[in-house]
């Protein structure tokens, strides 16, 4: 069974319930509309924007998008991207690209004009749907694109240069194409995040698309009365494969415009949201604003929200400890995973595994792991080494790419880059990412471990380690460090105190109180980072010379 095939289920088997509400604090409506392919539900000026859509549209109207492929001539092998913030026509647009046999390319809706351009030419995309707000940027490259490719614009006021999708989908049928489908067929190309240059497109077939569906709903066991709440961007494969688990068993999901602690709690609240999947940044203002008073639990329904689960970067264990602590009666997960492993869940910490906080966890549901040296060889437990995984969500390739590939993909195992060791229980820890890891001195010091200790700091809000160079040891730590709101007035003299719990050669040799900056999956940013204070120690190092 193909994800399409979980899909055709649902709209069978319950056809009138709701499927997809969009939410959308930013934008606000007070006239009451129906269309054909969803409803907009009625607002006030006070209330935020709201649309559902039931299983059954859903399935007609990726129906009518895969129709709409196939009588411009796209088949298999033909790849559509898609580039559109968060909405209701995001997944019937993805699913139709499926049914029609073709390969969907979710693209980054941070991508500058020439990224856009880069990855349709890597992708070898034949068709492009955009939303409007990137009609200035995809103008900018019409006359390199558009030449043997079609632009279909989802939204109002169709530039003259793109196609209405909304029109030209209402003129297709709604009957099924039924194109044939297998688990080792092409199903999409995703992009890796592209912080060291141009991304890398990551081909993965159906059955990494299907494998993250199951998966998610062993992994946290979701019925059908279940609600998710969606709020990172529908391109990563770690918003996406988490809502497959509630494709599996036909449980609404909702997606979230906007965020802020009181959009995700009110929201939490009217939709009776019972799973959340929110990033490090998210939870960390949320706690903020609890501790500061600007939002009150009691002004919410949130008991039924039962599960927290957290991934994409390093979870700080002070973050989940306050979490617990105001939200005692919910459950807490953390998922590991890559783009080249069909996004989370190729090692979870389980939430039986709460008394494990701060591990990655253990392999996912049909997923094995194993730790091994610069030479390949697995380490003995306890030893750092570089975490590899395998299982049936592993990508096929690095598109076009067959140098990267091969670096990576090793004996069907992937090397993930990322610096990991396994404790005695048989818990995964990660350590850092390989890239990451600071040598001073000779000595390997790993940036993740001085986070998660000064995180517990209640001044901080965030924090990033990274090394800069250094003409005596090769590399000193370097903590770029948030302040929580109010407290303005912490020193560097107070983190330099702070951290004589720390071994001396774990101390931060150079504090900088700046802003941390997080990608739209919520990863610190470190080579900009590197960049930006690297680059100015060097000059420093230079004019004291």
């Amino acid at each position: 069974m193909t994800i399409v095939d979980m899909l055709r289920k649902n709209a069978e088997l319950y056809p009138n319930e709701v499927a997809l509400v969009e939410v959308n604090p930013q934008r606000h409506e007070n006239r009451h509309i129906t269309w054909r392919e969803y409803e907009l539900v009625e607002t006030t000026d006070d209330e935020p924007f709201r649309r559902e859509m039931t299983w059954q549209v859903f399935d007609e109207k990726a129906n009518r998008f895969a129709n709409l492929l196939l009588s411009r001539g796209i088949r298999k092998d033909d790849k559509v991207a898609v580039l559109l913030y968060n909405c209701i026509e995001w997944l019937p647009i993805y699913f139709g690209v499926l049914k029609s046999g073709a390969t969907v390319v979710p693209l980054n809706f941070r991508y500058s004009s020439d990224e856009i351009r880069y990855c349709i030419e890597k992708s070898d995309a034949d068709i492009l749907v955009f939303g409007p707000e990137f009609t200035g940027r995809v103008e900018e490259i019409v006359p390199q694109i558009q030449k043997g490719r079609l632009l279909f614009y989802v939204g109002d006021d169709c530039p003259t240069w793109a196609e209405p999708y909304q029109e030209l989908v209402g003129l297709c049928s709604s009957a099924d194409p039924m194109i044939p489908l297998s688990e080792d067929e092409d199903a999409a190309v995703y992009f890796s995040s592209g912080t060291t240059g141009f991304p890398k497109a990551i081909l993965h077939h159906h059955q990494s698309l299907t494998q993250a569906a199951i998966m998610e709903q062993k992994h946290h066991g979701q019925t059908h009365d279940d609600v998710f709440l969606c709020i990172p961007p529908l391109y990563h494969t770690g918003a996406i494969m988490h809502w497959m688990g509630s494709l599996a068993v036909g449980g609404r999901g909702v997606l979230l415009r906007g965020v802020s602690p009181k959009t995700i709690l009110e929201t939490v609240s009217n939709e009776r949201c019972t799973i959340v999947w929110l990033l490090v940044p998210w939870a960390q203002d949320i706690l903020l604003a609890i501790e500061q008073g600007t939002v009150t639990l009691s002004d919410y329904h949130l008991d039924q929200w039962r599960l927290m689960h957290i991934g994409a970067q390093p979870v700080p264990k002070s973050l989940v400890h306050r979490w617990l602590k105001v939200f005692p009666n919910q459950q807490y997960d953390t998922n590991y995973g890559l783009s080249e492993s069909c996004g989370p869940g190729c090692v979870h910490l389980g939430v039986e595994n709460v008394d494990h906080v701060g591990a990655i966890g253990v392999p996912g549901y049909q997923w094995e792991c194993k730790i091994v040296d610069e030479k390949g060889e697995e380490v003995t437990p306890g030893e750092v080494g570089e975490l590899c995984v395998k299982g049936p969500g592993l990508m096929e390739c690095y598109y076009k790419d067959p140098a990267a590939t091969a670096e990576t993909l090793i004996d069907g195992w992937l090397h993930t880059g990322d610096m990991a060791r396994q404790d005695e229980d048989g818990f995964y820890w990660l350590v850092d990412r390989k890239k990451d890891v600071i040598v001073m001195g000779g000595e390997n010091l790993y940036p993740v471990q001085i986070e998660d200790f000064l995180a517990s700091n209640p001044a901080i809000q965030d924090v990033a380690v990274i090394g800069l160079p250094d003409e005596r040891l090769g590399e000193i730590p370097a903590a770029i460090i948030e302040l929580k709101p109010g407290c303005e007035d912490t020193t560097e003299a107070d983190i330099n105190e702070f951290c004589l719990a720390l071994p001396r050669y774990k101390r931060p040799r150079k504090v900088i109180f700046a802003e941390v900056p997080r990608n739209p999956t919520g990863k610190i940013e470190k080579p900009l980072l590197r960049e930006r204070y690297g680059a100015a120690r060097l000059v420093d190092q230079e004019n004291k010379a």
